[in-house]
């Protein structure tokens, strides 16, 4: 069995530039399993960079409210949304509220430095 708190997972800054904590990553675990989980914060005001990734994306909004972009759509994100981004898609945040925006992301195939562009 393997458990993992949030709080012992370390925060860095992820490509995109919120604050991430990875979670469950296959290759940094002894895990059977093709995808990453991490927890992301974004700041009131903030946007994360334009990016896209090689793999599939799911955010799981836990707090806040935001403002998604993906491609050429835009949509307004609240706590409760699951917003799926498709690979290669560009895509962005934006936290249009006074709180933090946090979120899960699940990226399958699992993450790698490699497969994303900051656009």
């Amino acid at each position: 069995m393997i458990i993992r708190e949030l709080r012992k997972c370390k925060a860095m800054t992820a490509g995109d530039n919120c604050t991430l904590r990875e979670i469950l990553h296959p290759d940094k675990m002894n895990l059977k399993l093709r995808y990453s989980l991490a927890h992301a914060v974004v700041k009131p005001g903030d946007t994360t960079w334009l990016h896209r990734l090689r793999s599939s994306e799911v955010y799981y909004i836990l707090e806040g409210e935001g403002m998604m972009y993906i491609n050429d759509e835009t949509t307004p994100v609240l706590s409760g949304s699951t917003i799926y981004c498709p690979p290669d898609a560009r895509q962005c945040i934006h936290n249009t509220g006074t709180t933090d925006l946090v979120f899960l992301c699940i990226v399958d195939p699992a993450w790698h430095k490699e497969d994303e562009e900051i656009l």
